[in-house]
C-alpha cells in the first residue's frame, strides 16, 4: 500500500465540479482582483470565524506582518513568540521591522509555554504573537491576561487552526487580530497562496483594508503606507466553495485522529498532548519518537509518507542567529525537534490506510 503524505489531487478530486464552476465564473467576469468573490468571502469567513471583520491578503506570512504594521510595531519594538514555530512566523515580525523575542514550549502539546512569557516582557514589548501550532490553540485566556497587565496586543498565528476552538469560541476570535494562510495543504486552502486577518475592531480593520492596497482609501488617493497584498478573486472563488466544507473535513480528521488515538499501541511511540478546553482541527497528527530517522525510512520502505514540523528551531537557523541566543536555549523545543514526527492526515484518508499505518508502526 502507498499512502503519502498529503494528497491535493484527492482534494480537487472531491470539489471538481464546484471548484471548475466557480473559476468559469471568475473568469468570465473579467474580474480578477478586489471584487464581489473576494468581498463575499471575507463576510463568510468573518461569520464563520464569530468576528466583525476579515480582511483577505496574499499570503499567511502577510497577514501577521499587516496585523503589527497596523499597530504601528516597526524598528525597535519587540514581539513575543515561539521558537518552535515555522519560519514565517519570524519573517513577518522582521517584515515589519520588529525584533522577534523568543518563548520555549510545553513540553506534551508542544505550544508557547505562558509561564515564560512574562519573563520575556520589557519596554520595548508590543505584542505577543501565539502559534496555534498543528491546530491546537494556545491557552489564550492566560495569555491574554499577560497582554492586558503589560497593555500588549495579542496577534493570533492561526495560520494551521482554521476551525479549531478554544473553550467553544474559534480560532481568529481570541485576541486583537488573528492570522490566517491558505497555503494549498491548509484545513481550508486555496489552490495557490493566501491569507486573512481577523478582527473585531473597525479601526484595525478600515487601517487595513488600506495597508493592504498601497494605504489608498480610493484609487490613487493614498492616507498611509502600504504593501501590494490582496487576496485575487480565484483563490477567494475556491476557499468560498471550500468553507462550506470545512466543518465536514475537519470532523472527518478527528475521526482519523481518534483512531491514530486507539490504534497506535506502541509505547515506543508519544502521541502529542491536547488540552481537554481544547477542540482541534488536526492540521497535523504529531507523535515523538526516538531514532526518528530510522522510522522515517522504515515507513517510507512501506509506502507511508511522513514529514517533520518543525527540524530546526527558530534560535539555531543561519538567518535568525543575529538574535543573539546560545545554541542550549531552550531545551524543550530542541528536544522535541529530534523527535516529532508527522503522520499522514487529511480528510480523503481511509479508515483501512490508518489501520495500516498504525499496524506498521506497533511494527516498530
Amino acid at each position: 500500500m502507498k499512502i503519502p503524505f498529503g494528497d491535493m489531487k484527492k482534494d480537487y478530486k472531491d470539489l471538481k465540479q464546484e471548484i471548475d464552476g466557480v473559476l468559469q465564473r471568475v473568469l468570465d467576469s473579467g474580474w480578477f482582483i478586489l471584487g464581489k468573490e473576494g468581498e463575499a468571502f471575507e463576510g463568510e469567513f468573518a461569520q464563520y470565524c464569530g468576528v466583525n471583520y476579515a480582511v483577505g491578503c496574499a499570503s499567511g506570512t502577510e497577514a501577521l506582518a499587516l496585523s503589527l504594521m497596523a499597530l504601528d510595531i516597526s524598528s525597535g519594538d519587540e514581539v513575543i513568540t515561539v521558537n518552535n514555530t515555522a519560519v514565517p512566523t519570524i519573517t513577518a515580525i522582521v517584515m515589519a521591522g520588529a525584533t522577534p523575542v523568543l518563548v520555549d514550549i510545553e513540553e506534551d502539546t508542544c505550544l508557547i509555554d505562558v509561564d515564560k512569557i512574562e519573563e520575556k516582557i520589557t519596554s520595548k514589548t508590543k505584542a505577543i504573537m501565539p502559534v496555534h501550532l498543528y491546530g491546537q490553540i494556545c491557552d489564550m485566556d492566560r495569555i491574554n491576561e499577560i497582554a492586558e497587565r503589560y497593555a500588549l496586543a495579542v496577534i493570533e498565528d492561526a495560520c494551521q487552526a482554521h476551525g479549531s476552538r478554544y473553550k467553544d469560541r474559534q480560532a481568529g476570535s481570541l485576541g486583537t487580530m488573528g492570522c490566517f494562510s491558505f497555503y494549498p495543504s491548509k484545513n481550508l486552502g486555496a489552490y495557490g497562496d493566501g491569507g486573512a486577518i481577523t478582527t473585531d475592531s473597525e479601526e484595525l480593520y478600515n487601517r487595513l483594508m488600506m495597508m493592504r492596497n498601497y494605504g489608498q482609501r480610493k484609487r490613487y488617493y493614498h492616507d498611509t503606507k502600504g504593501i501590494n497584498s490582496r487576496l485575487d478573486e480565484i483563490q477567494a472563488a475556491i476557499l468560498r466553495v471550500k468553507l462550506t466544507y470545512l466543518e465536514e473535513y475537519n470532523n472527518r480528521r478527528r475521526e482519523i485522529a481518534h483512531l491514530y488515538d486507539t490504534l497506535i499501541t506502541n509505547p515506543k511511540v508519544e502521541k502529542v498532548g491536547i488540552k481537554e478546553y481544547n477542540k482541534t482541527n488536526y492540521h497535523l497528527y504529531v507523535i515523538r519518537v526516538e531514532d526518528r530517522e530510522r522510522i522515517m525510512e522504515f515507513l517510507e520502505g512501506e509506502g507511508i509518507g511522513t514529514y517533520i514540523h518543525y527540524p530546526v528551531n527558530i534560535h539555531l537557523q543561519k538567518a535568525f542567529r543575529y538574535l543573539g541566543y546560545d545554541e542550549k536555549d531552550f531545551p524543550v523545543s530542541q528536544r522535541c525537534a529530534k523527535e516529532i514526527l508527522s503522520l499522514p492526515m487529511y480528510p480523503q484518508l481511509t479508515d483501512k490506510e490508518v489501520e495500516y499505518i498504525c499496524g506498521k508502526l506497533n511494527e516498530i
